[in-house]
Order: structure tokens, then sequence, then C-alpha cells
């Protein structure tokens, strides 16, 4: 899945595959699913009858949201779009804002991608 996000006035282009958990843990020497789960942002979407829908702000704690997480999933997404995309802290340097609440929110369609099987 390939999406295109806004931020601080640059377009970036993400893009999910097989490869990204591979290269997340390659860069990070951590398990991106185990990331994504410590988030607790899956339990915020996925209802108990296993209907999904958007990840609601309101309902997540941010005070415990390890902040690094989400810099390091954007980055996966942004490395696996583009081979050009420098190391994670460089590349973060080119922002002068990265607002995290708006990108969780334009990244949830990538984490669903990259955590669920297709229904059929």
């Amino acid at each position: 899945m390939e999406k295109t996000i806004v931020i601080d006035e640059k377009a970036v282009l993400l893009k999910s595959t097989a490869g990204t958990a591979i290269r997340y843990k390659a860069q990070f020497r951590r398990d991106m699913f185990a990331d994504i789960l410590s988030l607790g942002l899956l339990s915020s979407y996925i209802s108990t009858d296993g209907d999904q829908s958007n990840i609601d702000l309101s309902q997540v704690d941010l005070s415990k949201l390890d902040f690094e997480v989400i810099y390091n999933l954007v980055w996966a997404f942004a490395k696996t779009a583009s081979k050009e995309v420098q190391d994670p802290l460089t590349w973060l340097d080119t922002f002068g804002e990265f607002p995290i609440a708006e990108i969780i929110t334009e990244i949830q369609d990538l984490i669903k991608s990259t955590v669920q099987s297709k229904k059929n």
C-alpha cells in the first residue's frame, strides 16, 4: 500500500510492503509488530466483533505513547517508498515540525495493512 502525506508542507511518499518489517528490524533492532502493538492503537480501532474503524485519538492516552515508535514507523514506511531516504535522524532533521497526532491519523491505513489480512 502506498500513501502520500504532508509533513511540514512537504509531500512524503510512504509505502508498506512485506519487506517493511524486515527493514524496520534491520534499522532499529526492534520488532515492528511488537512496537505497533505496544502503542495500544490497535485496540482503538478493532472492535470485539472484528470490525475496524478509524483510530480515535480521543481514546488514546498520549502520555503513554512512545513517540519514537511513531518516528521509526514513518521512517520505515518512507524508506520502503524511496531508497533515497537518509538515515532516520538525518531524515527527521529535514522537518521543522512533525505533528504526531496528525501523522498517526494519516498512517493508520498503512498500519492496518501491515498487521491484518485482506478480507475476501
